[in-house]
């Protein structure tokens, strides 16, 4: 699939995928892997498979509905997610399934795994395993607290809970804001797919994989650190700022009569621009609001009077005054109205989903990949695994090179 060019190739063909992931974190990062052209084989436990199967809302015959009526019913999630994978089921506790598993790994680059930590190796197919039949594998983990910390399962909420994320957000005095996306979850994904792609380049020159080890906790708290909140403490700014962000004054949302919007005016002429939109030209020269270091000094009022101003106008108002002024400014949109902005439907870096059998009366969007090339197209392959194991026959006869004897053995003894 192309991204607006006649480009047919794309950045990873070639390498092949090993799949062991589910939920969201991990299926995000390989879902990445296959739009930039990787082979990723998603290997799902024969009885229940991805625990994202069972997440509503489903797509069908009805059409969006929050609980699941016939077999065909797809969850949007599942949808989302195993865009471009090819689906095998294995049990993975039987010798059988192992067996399998290790003859995909010889002819694997990567292989991607967000069980809770020590599962893989407690299942005899983790990095050490995988190495001793493929020196050159890549094997990434993909988990909470990191592969050898054993502190438990961790959820997105988890981590923004105990990263800090979550009590940057909000005013002082209010409880904490759960940021509404999950934030943990998509954001450690990149930094996997990132490592995986550091540690093929290494490969080039080493000879050998290595295993690639990526927590959710130290991904989001690497982004929160990036403010340093001891020195704001220090300097008497609060951690807490709610819609704005009061060292860099003015910046932030801001209320309409109708709406919100994003403003940012933090330099001198942005500043002034501000002022003459809002019809008050002579805050320039006022001592509280003359510079930056004295609109951070005095952000509360310089915020309340914005607000004052602003929330008396309808939206369309404020955006063409301070527009007309040069200020950057943005409505707060909702995300519908976001998804379909057509500089990123262009650039596809939103896509349209579909049940591959039913037609459904809604615009269904969702994650592309957000990255564009030169000299290649991203996109994603026709296959999804509707079914657990949708692809077993053509990945095990086509791919391993297995005969029909031993696809019905295997399926006979319950290891697919």
């Amino acid at each position: 699939m192309s991204n607006g060019s006649d480009l047919t190739h794309r950045p990873l063909e070639g390498l092949t995928v090993i799949d062991l992931t589910r939920a969201l974190a991990g299926p995000y990062a390989t879902m990445l892997l296959a739009g930039l052209g990787a082979k990723v084989i998603k290997v799902e436990e024969p009885k229940g498979g991805d625990l994202a199967r069972e997440n509503s809302p489903y797509v069908g015959r009805d059409g969006v509905i929050v609980e699941r009526r016939y077999e065909d019913d797809i969850s949007i999630s599942h949808l989302t997610r195993a865009r471009g994978k090819y689906g095998v089921s294995l049990d993975l506790k039987t010798e059988a399934g192992k067996a399998v598993y290790f003859d995909l790994v010889r002819k694997a680059d990567v292989v991607v795994e967000n069980f809770t930590a020590g599962t893989a190796d407690r299942l005899g197919i983790g990095y050490q395993a995988c190495k001793a039949v493929n020196p050159r594998v890549v094997f990434a983990s993909l988990s909470g607290f990191g592969a050898t910390d054993r502190d438990g399962k961790a959820m997105d909420v988890i981590i923004q809970a105990l990263s800090g994320a979550m009590f940057t957000s909000g005013e002082p005095g209010h409880p904490p804001v759960r940021i509404g996306i999950p934030i943990a979850d998509m954001l450690a994904p990149v930094f996997t797919v990132i490592g995986i792609l550091a540690a093929i380049e290494q490969r080039h020159t080493t000879g050998v994989g290595q295993h690639v080890d990526v927590s959710m906790l130290g991904a989001l708290t690497s982004f929160v650190a990036i403010e340093n909140w001891s020195a704001m403490a220090a300097a008497g700014l609060p951690a807490r700022t709610g819609l704005t962000v009061q060292r860099l004054s003015p910046f932030g949302v801001f209320e309409c009569a109708d709406g919100y919007v994003a403003v940012v005016a933090v330099h001198e002429p942005l500043a002034r621009g501000l002022f003459a939109a809002m019809g008050q030209p002579e805050l320039s020269d006022d001592p509280r609001f003359c510079s930056r270091d004295a609109r951070v000094a005095n952000a509360t009022e310089l915020e309340a009077r914005i607000n004052a101003w602003s929330r008396t106008l309808p939206m369309v108002e404020v955006l063409r005054a301070l527009e007309a002024q040069g200020v950057p400014v943005a409505p707060v949109r909702h995300p519908e109205d976001a998804l379909v902005d057509p500089r990123v439907v262009a650039r596809q870096e939103t896509m349209a989903v579909k049940h591959p059998s039913y037609r459904s009366s809604i615009d269904l969007r969702t994650a592309g990949v957000p990255i564009q090339f030169s000299g290649a197209t991203t996109g994603f392959d026709d296959a999804l695994p509707v079914r657990i194991g949708e692809h077993n026959e053509a990945i095990l006869r086509d791919f391993l090179g297995y005969d029909e004897g031993r696809i019905a053995a295997l399926a006979e003894a319950g290891a697919i």
